[in-house]
C-alpha cells in the first residue's frame, strides 16, 4: 500500500522560502510520479509540479515556473517541493500525489488530478506580511 506523508509547510512573509518533503513508501516498482498539488479555500486543487522518477522529467505550471523546483533524494523516497519567491496568492493547502504512470515531456504542463491514486494528508502554507 502506497503511503504518502508531507511535512514542511508553515507560515511566512512574502519573497520567502519553503521546502515541502513528501516522503513515499510501499511503492512496488521503480518507476513512479509524484505530483504537488494545492488548494486554496473556494478555489479548485491546482496541479503544480510532477516528477517522474525513472528519468527524472519534471513539469510545472506557469503560475510557479521558475519560483518552485522538484526534486528526489536518490537515497530515499522522498521528493521536494522547494518554494521561492512566495506570494500571497501561493498560500494554500499543499498536498503530494503519486502514480505509477510515466510522464516524460516536461515541456507539458503537470498531469491533473484524476491521473493519481494515492495522496497526503496535506500540509498548509501562509504567506502574509
Amino acid at each position: 500500500q502506497v503511503q504518502l506523508v508531507e511535512s514542511g509547510g508553515g507560515s511566512v512573509q512574502p519573497g520567502g522560502s519553503l521546502r515541502l518533503s513528501c516522503a513515499a513508501s510501499g511503492f512496488i516498482v521503480d518507476t513512479w510520479t509524484i505530483g504537488w498539488f494545492r488548494q486554496a479555500p473556494g478555489k479548485e486543487r491546482e496541479a503544480i509540479s510532477s516528477f517522474t522518477t525513472n528519468n527524472g522529467a519534471t513539469r510545472y505550471a506557469d503560475s510557479v515556473k521558475g519560483r518552485f523546483t522538484i526534486s528526489k533524494d536518490g537515497a530515499k523516497n522522498t521528493v521536494y517541493l522547494q518554494m521561492n519567491g512566495l506570494k500571497p496568492e501561493d498560500a494554500a493547502v499543499y498536498y503530494c500525489a503519486a502514480t505509477y504512470r510515466p510522464y516524460y515531456d516536461d515541456s507539458r504542463p503537470p498531469p491533473p488530478a484524476d491521473e493519481y491514486d494515492y495522496w497526503g494528508q496535506g500540509t498548509q502554507v501562509a504567506v502574509s506580511s
